[in-house]
């Protein structure tokens, strides 16, 4: 095996900790993975479960790479971390009612609680209701959730790889992806120095620039697929009198308008042993699909079968271009403005805000025109020899699942065959964890032991 990485590091562009906000997604809290019922009966729970059981899957990897000794000690990468969902107003109180009444008895979201009680909602999150004018509000609450350091993840599974034998060559930009007789060349630069690299299976793991080298790929598969970027900003504060009033990752409603990426949240992050809190994300349209990336990467992305999907999604997104053009004209105060609808005693001289990665959504054929997308797509072509991921979240917290399909996809003959071994890695893989309630314990349970978290 070999890995091309672009940049002079691993874990440098989206995995990065300060990239991303650290959310082990498994839809405890995220209200777009349960969009509500518009006759006002219960939210539907499938994606949500999905999403849930394929973290477990993470969960059980990381935990079996602990106990065998390719990764380190848990307190290195993982935290129990409540999640939350906030919400203001009598018609947003009734969805969150309703999306946990849909939830509480699923065996994966054992543990959850609600409550539209002030008091209790300020023991559970004092900072967001100190000097809060009295108003119609509710939470859910669950302790199973958690903060993850994906950059320290991503770096010890890398020097797993390279004591195994698999060279990592840094600082190796790929600028071509053709077919050949042996299955593919890929061409690039290091430096002012050269490369061709032939290999017959290939995967493309390259965040948002992943379109670009598929659509260089030839394959049909590519065809008519485009990517939305979206810049993101965060506040943060590392103020420790700050830190110890809010031990939770808060989510809420997106603004109208807003990509379900911009849902705003108010997160405790541990990145090298350091507690802070980071509010956000304020999006902005940049044309970059990477964070190191260029400005020219959407003008160059735009192929004869791809420019209706983009047309038909920036038409029928209106509301989402005015409302990124909002916040691309926000002042450093309006920002403030927006943290206080969180925290309504912030203070400015506590937060410092910072650019943290880029956000790649999917733009997906439907006909000839395109839908905005939200989570992850597996490309691959149909012989198997080249395979690559587009999307955003969840991202990260399901790339245990994307890959086990990535892996099916570019070895259909040998998948099979490979499953026992699979399963001692991900004991539930094949397995339908929420439909079993002692199956979901024992796999919460036991994952929690191993990466010191709370069932």
């Amino acid at each position: 095996m070999l890995v091309l990485e672009r940049l002079p590091k691993i874990a440098e562009e989206s995995s990065n900790a300060w990239n991303n906000a650290g959310t082990g997604h498994a839809a405890l809290c995220e209200l777009n993975y349960m969009p509500d019922d518009p006759n006002g009966g219960l939210p539907s729970a499938a994606k949500a479960i999905a999403i849930n059981q394929q973290f477990q899957e993470s969960r059980e990897f990381w935990a079996t790479l602990v106990q065998t000794g390719v990764m380190k000690d848990p307190d290195t990468f993982i935290h129990s971390i409540p999640h939350m969902t906030f919400v203001r107003g009598a018609k947003d109180v009734d969805y969150l009612k309703r999306r946990f009444e849909a939830l509480k008895n699923q065996p994966l979201f054992k543990g959850m609680e609600f409550s539209d009680d002030t008091e209790q909602i300020a023991k559970w999150i004092p900072l967001m209701l100190e000097g809060r004018a009295k108003e119609t509000i509710a939470a859910t609450r669950i302790e199973q959730g958690t903060d993850v350091d994906y950059g320290a993840v991503t770096r010890q599974l890398f020097n797993w790889l390279v004591t195994s034998g698999v060279e990592v060559l840094t600082s190796h930009e790929v600028s071509s992806v053709k077919k050949n007789s042996v299955g593919w060349s890929i061409r690039g630069s290091n430096d002012k120095n050269k490369f061709t690299v032939n290999a017959p299976k290939v995967f493309v793991g390259a965040g948002g620039w992943a379109l670009k080298l598929l659509q260089k790929s030839g394959i049909r598969e590519i065809s008519g697929f485009g990517t939305f970027p979206v810049s993101g900003h965060f506040l943060k504060t590392e103020n420790p009198e700050l830190v110890a009033k809010h031990q939770a990752k808060v989510y809420s409603q997106a603004a109208v308008g807003a990509p379900p990426m911009s849902v705003p949240h108010l997160d405790t992050r541990v990145i090298d042993g350091k507690a802070s809190l980071l509010f956000g994300p304020f999006a902005g349209l940049n044309l970059k699909f990477l964070k190191h990336g260029s400005v020219f990467d959407l003008p160059m992305s735009l192929r004869f079968a791809n420019l209706l999907p983009y047309i038909s999604v920036a038409l029928t997104n209106l509301s989402l271009v005015v409302y990124l053009v909002r916040e691309i004209l926000k002042s450093p105060k309006q920002k403030i403005a927006s943290l206080r609808e969180f925290v309504p005693m912030a203070e400015a001289k506590d937060w410092q805000l910072y650019e943290a990665g880029q956000r790649a959504q999917v733009i997906k054929p439907s006909g000839a025109r395109g839908s905005l997308q939200f989570g992850t797509e597996v490309i691959s072509s149909a012989d198997g020899s080249i395979a690559g991921l587009l999307g955003a979240s969840p991202g990260a917290s399901v790339a245990v699942r994307v890959m086990l399909d990535v892996a099916s996809k570019i070895y259909p003959s040998k998948f099979q065959s490979w499953q026992p071994e699979i399963k001692k890695l991900v004991p539930s893989f094949g397995l339908d964890l929420n439909s079993d309630a002692k199956l979901a314990n024992d796999s919460l349970s036991r994952t929690a032991a191993t990466l010191k978290l709370k069932a």
